[in-house]
């Protein structure tokens, strides 16, 4: 059972092994219904070595302590915690690394990840942390350890949907994480990654929920089009203006417009800074679109899972 370490448990002090975010974690949220998204994995595969749930919050304490397949492996091995937040006895034997990479291949494969997402947003939604005054939008740029190759001969990428880009005189290969982040809470509610050449504003649409009060960007995103889009859905265009090439300068009430939305628009920045500092997103683990996009949306689970215990 989930949460008990078996028969050794009981000659062991109760306190060995507790880990207050962890067990929070293991309380609130509502574990049973990502089990009923995982049973997809089992059809026509015969039976795992490990149940999925057990796999899955794996591969979820590799994204909030920023470990390797190796390290996660060792970690289970040695943390008393880690073993009683997957459900894994104490006498019981562990995923190794090679399992726990065939495990996220299939979620890969089953494009599970975004679903997993989805629910747990659902399960924010219905506890009422995602407050709906505004949505923040924002990208940045991720970059790729595959980097271009020459083995036959041409000046061809390692990582063919890995792009390269120029940030201020700079160039980065790589690709760019585009989300979409509730204004108070900052839990994440959209996100796409893509190639790092994809303009920040192509992907903006997509961010927008729909049932937010309003929408905070920077000049990146500033559009015509776009601003008419939302009055038009009822949702207010909080995004800065910039001035165009050649045209007029801005007046007093657009400057003051910015000054007033570059605080609040700037809070997403908090969202990035902890993804990359905290939990290792500097650059993408694995070769490929499919691949990283899988991970982006796990890593961005794990976010919303630590970030909701700050919110209850």
């Amino acid at each position: 059972m989930a949460g008990q370490l078996g028969f050794a448990e009981s000659w062991v002090s109760p306190k060995l092994g507790r880990n207050e975010i962890l067990d929070r974690l293991s309380q609130e949220v509502r574990w049973y219904r990502f089990e009923k998204l995982l049973g997809r994995l089992e059809q026509g595969t015969g039976r795992p070595p490990f149940a999925p749930l057990l796999m899955l919050k794996a591969l979820l304490l590799q994204q909030f302590y920023a470990l390797s397949d190796a390290d996660l492996e060792e970690a289970i091995n040695d943390r008393v915690s880690f073993r009683r937040f997957i459900g894994l006895p104490l006498e019981a034997p562990s995923p190794d690394h090679t399992t726990l990479c065939r495990f996220r291949n299939r979620l890969v494969e089953a494009g599970l990840s975004e679903k997993l997402f989805g629910e747990f947003s659902r399960q924010l939604e219905a506890r009422g942390l995602v407050l709906k005054r505004g949505t923040m939008i924002d990208a940045s740029l991720v970059a790729t350890p595959f980097r271009p190759g020459s083995s036959s001969g041409t000046r061809e990428p390692v990582d063919g949907d890995a792009a390269l880009t120029m940030r201020k005189q700079r160039a980065h290969y790589g690709y760019k994480v585009h989300i979409g982040a509730d204004e108070e809470s900052r839990l994440i509610r959209r996100l796409e990654l893509t190639g790092a050449n994809v303009a920040d504003t192509d992907m903006a649409d997509c961010l927008v929920c729909g049932d937010e009060q309003a929408v905070y960007a920077d000049k990146a995103y500033a559009k015509r089009a776009r601003r008419q889009w939302l009055k038009a859905a009822g949702i207010k265009p909080r995004i800065m203006h910039k001035t165009w090439g050649g045209g007029p300068p801005l007046t007093f009430w657009q400057r003051r417009h910015n000054d007033l939305i570059s605080p609040i628009r700037a809070q997403v920045e908090g969202v990035f800074a902890t993804l990359k500092r905290w939990m290792g997103f500097t650059a993408v683990r694995y070769n490929g679109l499919k691949a990283n996009r899988s991970h982006s949306f796990l890593l961005a689970l794990a976010y919303n899972m630590k970030r909701s215990l700050k919110l209850a």
